[in-house]
């Protein structure tokens, strides 16, 4: 079997019988062995369990049973989610040597459609960086250059996929976690909307109502599965949506909806961008209302930058999450964590209401902008993948820029929760991959998904051999 099958592919020949969930496990624990010593993707495997779940998945398909979707398909889960008998650190060593007891609600509906954990992948601590490193299990490499960074805090996931070793993971995002490393790693990555898929059961800080679950993948399809399988409310996420369910990979195989015009910003307007990633952003974007049909505007919404609010509410919810550790936990933790949540601790109620109260106020501009444009584009990373074990950049495009300065373009849309994915838009000159951001309005996950598969059809991205 080619270990670059895809989900979709996968599923298919395992259903029709051309491939056993058996041969599909063992060789995504074949490139695992080959690949992960480099690359540290994942940090904990449990082949005998795999391939036990493989070998009753052959009996049920045997048997005449309807494996699912995703049946058959090897799976990572990122390691800030649980997996009921396997370790669940949250990237940190307060937690390194927790077992999870239960499947995350997203975990349980992946599996009821036939998906095969085969381990969990590498994150940061608690996921509050976006490059993925921690002094449990050190820093994960870039499939393109294993001195880079993959992104984060889905490195790990985004880091496997690329490679091949599985052609899905899950992945979540409360800052551009999802959609970073997608960017840095070459891969696809879908944010969607607030409250699509269920955070129930994940016990990870959930940065309020920033952080969401989704995929990364090799392809748009794959993703659009993904969905199929895990969207719908559950009665333990208060912010769940009761949407539509079962239309996400029909989305991939219809032509896109009829458009008006789609806006591009290199910068949002306030962003130092590096000038080879707006060159291949741009190009791709081009390239895509070219597909589409449409015109291209160059247009921002608007906006400042929304950093500090998206911080405020974020930060608020680590040191909470700080205050429930006991003493030991505290002093296993990396200081770059301690600092982020402690700079939150004098936060009061009224500025956390006006952070809300500007997070509506931000959702209306983007409300407006949406009124003329069907689209926003832009870079997802405001450069190329940097070295993996940090820092981030001190300068970019020849200005100062602060430690998050290399993410401009992400954070925006954790405050609003509109979808957002990132796709491959080309190498930059230094040979790695540049990720175009698409936005859609608010709940239009579908018409994401539809123009990205269009994208990917008329420019199918390539993957480092390995």
């Amino acid at each position: 079997m080619s270990e670059f099958l895809s989900a979709a592919e996968t599923a298919e020949r395992i259903h029709s019988r051309k491939l056993s969930v058996r041969e599909a496990v063992q060789a995504a624990l074949a490139r695992i062995e080959k690949l992960n010593p480099a690359l540290n993707a994942f940090v904990t495997v449990d082949p005998a369990a795999a391939l036990r779940e493989a070998e009753r998945a052959d009996a049920a398909l045997a048997s005449g049973k309807d494996l699912g979707l995703l049946g058959g398909v090897p799976i990572g889960v990122k390691d800030l989610e649980p997996v009921a008998g396997l370790r669940w650190t949250n990237g940190s060593r307060a937690y390194a040597d927790q077992v999870a007891t239960e499947d995350s609600v997203q975990v349980q509906r992946l599996r009821a459609q036939g998906a095969i954990v085969v381990g969990k992948t590498n994150t940061p601590e608690f996921g509050y960086k976006g490059f993925t490193e921690n002094k449990l299990f050190g820093a994960t490499g870039n499939p393109w250059a294993p001195s880079r960074t993959p992104g984060g805090s889905s490195g790990g996931s985004a880091a496997a996929v690329t490679a091949g070793m599985v052609p899905l993971c899950t992945a979540s995002d409360g800052g551009g976690s999802i959609r970073i490393p997608a960017a840095f790693s070459g891969c696809f990555g879908m944010k969607p909307s607030a409250g699509r898929i269920p955070r129930a059961g994940t016990h990870a800080p959930t940065w309020g109502t920033h952080s969401v679950l989704g995929p990364v993948s090799r392809t748009v399809r794959d993703a659009a599965l993904y969905l199929d399988c895990t969207v719908g409310p559950h009665p333990d996420d208060l912010d769940s949506l009761d949407g539509p369910v079962g239309v996400y990979e029909a989305a991939t195989r219809r032509e896109p909806p009829v458009l008006r015009r789609i806006a591009w910003s290199a910068d949002l307007g306030y962003a130092s961008v590096d000038p080879e990633v707006v060159r291949v952003a741009e190009t791709a974007a081009r390239r895509m209302a070219d597909i589409l049909g449409v015109e291209l505007v160059e247009a921002h919404p608007g906006f400042a930058d929304p950093l500090p609010t998206w911080y405020t509410i974020a930060a608020a919810g680590d040191v909470v999450l700080l205050d429930r550790l006991t003493p030991q936990q505290r002093e296993m933790l990396e200081h770059g964590f301690v600092a982020f949540a402690e700079q939150a601790r004098a936060l009061t109620a009224a500025q956390m209401c006006t952070a809300l109260e500007e997070r509506h106020q931000l959702n209306r501009t983007m409300t407006r902008f949406f009124e003329q444009y069907d689209l926003l584009l832009t870079p997802t990373v405001a450069c190329t993948a940097f070295p993996k074990d940090g820092p981030p950049p001190t300068t970019i495009a020849g200005r100062p820029v602060s430690p998050a300065g290399y993410l401009p373009f992400t954070p925006p849309f954790n405050v609003t929760g509109h979808p957002a994915a990132s796709i491959p838009a080309g190498l930059a000159a230094d040979g790695l991959p540049v990720g175009l951001q698409i936005v859609a309005p608010r709940h239009m996950d579908q018409l994401v998904l539809s123009v990205s598969a269009a994208f990917e059809a008329a420019h199918p991205w390539a993957f480092p051999a390995g």
